[in-house]
């Protein structure tokens, strides 16, 4: 993958973090296509429709696992064939404040009255028009898709740790690949960066082994100290 175009993830997190729009790009021997991705708390009528009339995919919602227990949220299928494990659960609607669902600014409400503090079960409604996608515990390091990169980005950025992502397809319904990725970035003033980069940078900037457990124990060469 050619880096001209490619933004530093540093930039995509603070743009997350000012509520701008992104481009994500997953691996070529993957899914190899980009989503626009925002995180979900700043998300209007106004996102949904830009992401609606040139993303062209399906608009989704990132959340983790524990706020999907939180809204009592059951996967779509019990057993999941995907290709690459998409964790959809039930769709969803907001409970109140809108009409047929379908329009943005429903959406953007849906979207709200699901990753609000205190949001319940009693918040939304099944089925709806807005589909969240589970992402697995431990982010992108466990799993490299835009899921989980969703909810990564949302969290480094300080956010609620939930974004709004839609594939972008051509104006013939094809998938975007890259020179068409970078074609629509530089119409929109959208920075484009990669899971890969997202990856790295946890991986660099986290700890990811911790000290579970420490003890002293006797072996026939003396004392020494057992470290899990």
């Amino acid at each position: 993958m050619s880096q001209h175009h490619i933004s530093p993830i540093q930039e995509i997190i603070a743009d997350i973090q000012q509520g701008k729009m992104v481009i994500l790009v997953d691996d070529e021997n993957r899914e190899n296509e980009g989503d626009f991705v925002i995180a979900a708390e700043f998300v209007t009528a106004q996102h949904i429709n830009f992401m609606a009339k040139y993303g062209r995919g399906l608009i989704c919602l990132t959340l983790t696992e524990a706020r999907c227990q939180q809204l009592n949220l059951p996967p779509m299928v019990q057993k999941n064939d995907a290709k690459l494990g998409t964790n959809f659960t039930v769709s969803i609607e907001a409970a109140e404040g809108v009409t047929t669902g379908i329009s943005a600014a429903d959406r953007a409400t849906t979207i709200q009255a699901a990753i609000t503090k205190h949001a319940s079960a009693k918040s939304i409604v099944s089925p709806g028009h807005i589909f969240p996608l589970a992402a697995i515990n431990g982010g992108v390091l466990v799993r490299a898709g835009h899921t989980e990169a969703g909810c990564d980005l949302a969290m480094l950025a300080g956010c609620e740790p939930a974004s709004v992502i839609c594939e972008i397809l051509k104006d013939d319904g094809e998938m975007a690949r890259l020179t068409d990725l970078v074609e629509v970035a530089q119409q929109h003033q959208i920075k484009i960066g990669t899971i890969a980069d997202l990856i790295h940078y946890r991986a660099e900037h986290e700890k990811l082994v911790e000290r579970a457990a420490q003890r002293q124990i006797t072996t026939p060469y003396g004392k020494m100290q057992l470290i899990a």
